[in-house]
């Protein structure tokens, strides 16, 4: 068992309570302001002390909702018309203040930002129990205790806003934690942190829920960290319906191509055995940890191999430096001609090889240093990335990723001669003559929201171009088909859901064709299908020719499409190179507060299939049974 991992026996059955429940959810259905149709639609069960539960569903199910809909800011802080019953310790969530049900549910969002309001870490995680109207020092060893669980408490008294995303998660989390509620709702609370952070919170949630007498009910979609911390699945179907609730065992292993198909996110070790039981792997019970994927491999002959089994066993190898484009097609004529597509399945090309025309320099970053107030974030930062790649920049929180492709976009000025995209200097450039060379995506896509409808949002760039309205509004419906959220066309963005928000956010990006797309964490928010369909958009922006910059923590992410990885560190880049020699330095990812990728983990060092060992990435694995065709 990892330190992740907990022990079932200590967990209640499925489902099971002794006494009344913490949390009792009823048939219920919410519909939000403007709105006609309820996400949730219809969800019933109850949550026991000690049970760490988690809520799945694709986008736009109405898990962020449900969550808000437990501790009372639904109906009485976001008006919304609720429907069924929602108890929480036996008060009615309707009936009662959110201030009373604060001391019951502790809630971290989906966008800290959300959620910080003072000065100081100290004063931020105080906050809460001050408001109890605790003793002093009960205060002051609550939020002692929260800030070492996260590793803040070093930092508790400096700004909020001089952490990073993730530093900033990592304190919304302790401020959950010092309340002391016995229920603790965390909606993507590891979506910003890198992966040595995600351990740790988890391990401090671990920790937290041995002692009994709480619970946890998790919104997540990195279920390769989270596979091991919970005990009990609940699933939310498109139409925000009850899909399914039960096990680990009786959800994620035995339903899982019901949930694929579904949508929903998969553990990447359980996406590799599914395909790996299509080439004729029996894999039985299904894997979800790259641990018990590397275990059930090396305990089974498995198929015979056969070159059209093999075929895709291509391994790391196959990425490589980016292949020059002989005519670039701007994407806005690709967003002009799209028509609606399905849900993409997972991209099966390769990742782009070598070429024998090097690529001209297109984004040059020489000599960059950033600070912010006395810190310095950014230290002569040398870089070049060049017309056609697609690249990713990693790193620990607060190494400086962010703010690098923040600058690239001109989003924080740079100082002059420092960055430069072709011929434009960047720190010269008005925002309009930067807007056509660069699409930027930020982490939290409300930052970029500025008119009171998605189709107005999507509109906006191209009206600025003095476009005819009548091809405004067809590249807009265009793209908003594309993008999956058309229905949503009238409704305010910041009534989407996480998912939706970011979708329209990647969607305002790109509608005016620039030739570098920039995203900040792109599959934040987002389910299985729409991650895929999206990421798919990108291969096939960057096949067309745009550069592609990817801000992530999501090594398989990084594994899957990206040809070069920039490693960054202590405001530093440390190592840019094709990614499987990057992935192939382990000691370069431990000494950057990463992971290797979770197929990495699982197949290297196997000794019963070497075939499989040096596979890095799904697109490579066999998928075929012997004498058949992949």
């Amino acid at each position: 068992m990892t330190a992740l991992e907990r022990d079932p026996a200590a967990a209640p059955a499925a489902g099971a309570a002794s006494g009344t429940p913490l949390l009792q959810v009823r048939n219920l259905a919410v519909t939000h302001d403007g709105e006609t149709t309820p996400t949730p639609a219809s969800v019933t069960f109850d949550i026991a002390a000690g049970e760490v539960v988690l809520l799945l569903g694709p986008s736009g199910s109405g898990k962020s909702t449900l969550a808000l809909a437990l501790n009372g800011l639904i109906p009485h802080a976001l008006p919304a018309e609720v429907s069924g019953r929602v108890e929480v310790g036996g008060d009615d969530t309707v009936r009662t203040s959110v201030a009373e049900l604060s001391r019951r549910v502790a809630m971290v969002f989906q966008d800290p930002d959300a959620q910080l309001v003072t000065g100081t870490l100290l004063d931020e995680v105080a906050f809460g129990p001050e408001n109890l109207r605790m003793p002093v020092a009960d205060v002051l060893a609550r939020a002692e205790s929260a800030l070492r669980r996260v590793g803040l408490w070093e930092r508790r008294g400096e700004n909020p806003d001089r952490l990073s995303g993730g530093g900033r998660q990592r304190l919304a989390i302790a401020c959950a934690l010092a309340m002391g509620s016995p229920l603790l709702v965390l909606d993507e609370p590891t979506a910003n942190l890198d992966p040595r952070g995600i351990e740790e919170v988890y391990e401090a949630l671990a920790e937290l829920i041995a002692e009994g007498d709480r619970a946890v009910l998790l919104v997540e979609h990195n279920l390769d960290a989270a596979a091991g911390f919970v005990d009990r699945v609940v699933v939310l179907d498109q139409q925000g319906c009850l899909a399914a609730d039960g096990s680990v065992d009786e959800v994620l292993r035995l339903r899982a191509d019901e949930l694929h198909a579904m949508g929903v996110w998969l553990p990447v070790s359980a996406l590799a055995a599914l395909r790996l039981r299509r080439a004729g792997f029996t894999l039985d019970p299904l894997p979800l940890t790259p641990a018990e994927l590397h275990e059930a491999l090396d305990a089974e002959a498995g198929p015979a191999a056969s070159p059209a089994t093999l075929r895709r066993a291509q391994g790391p190898q196959a990425i490589a430096e980016p292949r020059a484009v002989a005519q670039r097609q701007p994407v806005a004529q690709l967003q002009a001609a799209a028509e609606p597509q399905p849900v993409a399945a997972p991209v099966e090309a390769s990742v782009p090889t070598n070429t024998e025309t090097p690529l001209a320099a297109l984004i040059e970053v020489r000599d960059l240093t950033l600070r912010r107030g006395r810190t310095t974030v950014l230290h002569d930062v040398e870089l070049t990335v060049r017309q056609g790649e697609f690249a990713a920049v990693v790193g620990a929180n607060g190494a400086g990723k962010t703010t690098l492709v923040q600058a690239i976009a001109g989003v924080i000025p740079p100082p002059r001669g420092t960055v430069r995209i072709g011929d434009l200097d960047v720190s010269r450039a008005d925002s309009r003559t930067l807007s056509s060379r660069i699409g930027f995506v930020f982490q939290n896509p409300e930052h970029q929201f500025i008119a009171h409808t998605v189709f107005d949002e999507v509109a906006h760039g191209l009206r600025l171009q003095h476009l005819a309205e009548d091809e405004v509004r067809e590249r807009t419906v265009a793209l908003l088909d594309r993008f999956g959220i058309a229905d949503k066309a009238s409704s305010h963005p910041f009534l989407l859901s996480g998912g939706q928000k970011r979708r329209l956010s990647v969607g305002t990006a790109l509608v005016t064709g620039a030739p570098v797309l920039v995203l900040d964490e792109p599959t934040f928010g987002q389910d299985r299908a729409r991650a895929d369909e999206l990421l798919a958009l990108l291969r096939e922006l960057n096949d067309e020719g745009t550069t592609i910059l990817v801000v992530t923590h999501d090594m398989q992410l990084v594994a899957e499409y990206a040809a070069r990885t920039i490693v960054m560190a202590d405001g530093r880049v440390v190592r840019a190179g094709a990614t499987a020699d990057v992935f192939a330095d382990d000691e370069l990812i431990e000494g950057a507060g990463l992971r290797p990728p979770p197929l990495r983990r699982a197949l290297r060092g196997l000794h019963r299939h070497p075939e499989l060992a040096r596979i890095a990435r799904l697109a490579d694995l066999p998928v075929a049974s012997p004498g058949g065709s992949p």
